[in-house]
C-alpha cells in the first residue's frame, strides 16, 4: 500500500531520528554557479572533502550569455562562474564549461544525458530540480548549507512531505500543451495549494504526455509550493532514456528497466490529498498577474475586485498596478514588447518543434524583441539537424547559444522597464525578467503566435 514517492523515500532512508528529521540518501548532486560557492567553503573551512564526486555535476547556465559565450562582462557573473571551475578542480567534481557541447541549463541536460533515471533521489541548489521528477524520481530544491550537507556526506537530513496525487483525465484540446496543463493547476490550486506536499501527476492526460511535456510540467512543480513534483515511468520515459549517455547499456539497461517497472503506486495506496481535473476544461493560458498561480484562459478576462474575496483584492491591486492591466481586461489583443522561447520549462526540442510549426511561412512583427535559446547544445544541434534553425531564420527569429537566458535577470538579456514580455519561462514574478519588467506566462505555441502579430494572440487563431 505505498504510493511511488513512498517507495523511493524508503529506499533511501539511512536512519529515521525520533522526533526529528530522516537522514535520507541522495543519488544525484548537481550544482550550478549561483547557490554553491558557499557550500565549498564551508568545506574548507571544516577541512572535510567531497565524499563521493562522482555523483556529482555541475555546470554554468544563470550568468550564461545566448549571444556570445566568449565572455561574461557582468563581474558579478564572471566570478560566480570561475568560481565553480575551481571548485570542481579542487574538488574532483565533473563540470560541463561553459560554451562545450555538454553545456546547458542544468534541469535540461540532467534528463538528456542520461544522468536523472528513475528511483534517483536527486537535488539542487535551485527551486526547480523538481523538474527531475518527470522521469519518476525523487527530485527536490534545497538551501546552500544543504548542499554542503550532500557535497561532504552524500547525505540530507529531510522531514517527510506529505503526499497528493493530482490526476488529470481526457484528452487536450488542439493548441493546449503541458504548459497550459500547469498554469491550470496553478490556477486551481494557487502558489501554496501543495505546500508541503511531493505530488504525483497521474490519469490518461499525463500517460498520453510526452516526456518533453512531463519535464515541464514537473518543472513547475514548486510553483503551487510543492517539494517535488513525480510521475511514475512508463514504456514513454524508457524510451525516452535508452541510449543516453549516462543511462545504463546493454544487459544492465534490460535489468534497470524491469525495477523500474516496479516504481509505481500501488493499486491501493493512500494519498494524504487528491484532486481530478478534466482535459477538456483546459484552453491555452496567459498569466495575468506577478505569480504564476493569476492566470486565466486566454480568451478570458482579468478577475474582477467583486470575485476575489477581500483579503486578495489587495493583492489583486498590486498584481494589476505593477502589470498595468485593469480588473476586468480582456488580455487577447494587447501589444508585447518583447517574445522569449526558452528556459528549463520550455527549452527543448518539442518546445522548438511546436514554436517553428506555427512561424513558419511567416514572419516575426517589426516591433517585437525575440529571444530564442535553446536549453543546451544538444537542443540547438537538434534544432540544426531538423532544419528549425532555418524555418525561424526565414520568418526573422534568431536562434541564440544555450543559457538561463531571459528566464531572470541575471545575464545581458533582461527586458527594459515596463515593457510586456510573453515568455515561457517559470516565474512572472516582480523584476524576475528585469527590473520594472512585466511578463506573462505562456506555452511556446502562445508565444510563437504573439510574436507573429505583435499582440497577446491565442495559437488556435493561427
Amino acid at each position: 500500500m505505498k504510493t511511488l514517492f513512498d517507495k523511493i523515500w524508503d529506499a533511501h532512508v539511512i536512519e529515521n531520528i525520533q522526533d526529528g528529521p530522516t537522514q535520507l540518501y541522495i543519488d544525484r548532486l548537481y550544482c550550478h554557479e549561483v547557490t554553491t560557492p558557499q557550500a565549498f567553503d564551508t568545506l574548507r573551512d571544516k577541512g572535510v572533502k567531497v565524499l563521493r564526486p562522482d555523483h556529482i555535476y555541475a555546470m554554468p547556465d544563470h550568468n550564461t550569455p545566448s549571444d556570445q559565450q566568449e565572455r561574461i562582462d557582468d563581474p558579478i557573473g564572471r566570478k560566480q562562474v570561475d568560481t565553480l571551475a575551481d571548485n570542481c578542480k579542487e574538488f574532483g567534481i565533473t563540470h560541463f564549461a561553459m560554451g562545450t557541447k555538454d553545456n546547458g541549463i542544468i534541469h535540461v541536460v540532467g534528463p538528456e544525458k542520461g544522468l536523472s533515471l528513475p528511483g534517483m533521489t536527486i537535488v539542487c541548489g535551485d527551486s526547480h530540480t523538481s523538474t527531475h521528477g518527470a522521469v519518476g524520481a525523487l527530485a527536490m530544491g534545497i538551501g546552500t548549507s544543504e548542499v554542503a550537507e550532500v557535497l561532504a556526506a552524500q547525505c540530507i537530513l529531510q522531514q517527510k512531505p506529505k503526499s497528493m496525487r493530482i490526476n488529470i483525465e481526457g484528452e487536450l484540446q488542439s493548441g493546449v500543451t503541458a504548459k497550459d496543463v500547469a498554469l491550470y493547476i496553478m490556477a486551481q490550486m494557487t502558489t501554496s495549494g501543495a505546500t508541503g506536499y511531493v505530488v504525483e501527476y497521474a490519469g490518461s492526460t499525463i500517460r498520453n504526455m510526452s516526456m518533453e511535456g512531463r519535464l515541464t510540467l514537473s518543472n513547475l512543480s514548486i510553483e503551487m509550493g510543492s517539494r517535488a513534483g513525480i510521475i511514475a515511468p512508463d514504456e514513454t520515459t524508457f524510451a525516452y532514456l535508452k541510449g543516453r549517455e549516462y543511462a545504463p547499456k546493454g544487459e544492465a539497461w534490460e535489468k534497470a528497466v524491469e525495477e523500474w517497472k516496479k516504481l509505481r503506486s500501488d493499486d491501493d495506496a493512500v494519498f494524504d490529498k487528491e484532486v481530478t481535473y478534466r482535459a477538456e476544461d483546459i484552453a491555452p493560458r496567459i498569466t495575468y498577474g506577478t505569480n504564476p498561480g493569476a492566470g486565466i484562459a486566454i480568451d478570458g478576462t482579468v478577475p474582477t475586485f467583486e470575485q476575489v474575496g477581500e483579503q486578495e483584492r489587495i493583492q489583486l491591486q498590486g498584481m494589476l498596478d505593477y502589470m498595468q492591466f485593469q480588473p476586468g481586461q480582456k488580455l487577447e489583443g494587447t501589444k508585447v514588447d518583447y517574445c522569449f522561447l526558452g528556459a528549463c520549462t520550455n527549452g527543448r526540442i518539442e518546445d522548438f518543434r511546436a514554436f517553428a510549426s506555427v512561424v513558419k511561412g511567416k514572419k516575426k512583427h517589426p516591433d517585437v524583441v525575440a529571444w530564442i535559446v535553446p536549453g543546451s547544445w544538444l537542443v540547438r544541434q537538434q534544432v540544426i539537424d531538423e532544419g528549425i534553425d532555418k524555418i525561424l531564420e526565414e520568418a526573422g527569429f534568431e536562434l541564440r547559444l544555450p543559457s538561463c537566458s531571459s528566464c531572470l535577470a541575471m545575464n545581458p538579456d533582461k527586458v527594459p522597464a515596463g515593457k510586456l514580455s510573453i515568455s515561457t519561462s517559470n516565474r512572472n514574478f516582480v523584476g524576475r525578467q528585469g527590473p520594472g519588467a512585466r511578463t506573462i506566462l505562456a506555452s511556446p505555441l502562445t508565444v510563437a503566435a504573439s510574436a507573429i502579430t505583435g499582440v497577446i494572440t491565442d495559437p488556435r487563431k493561427l
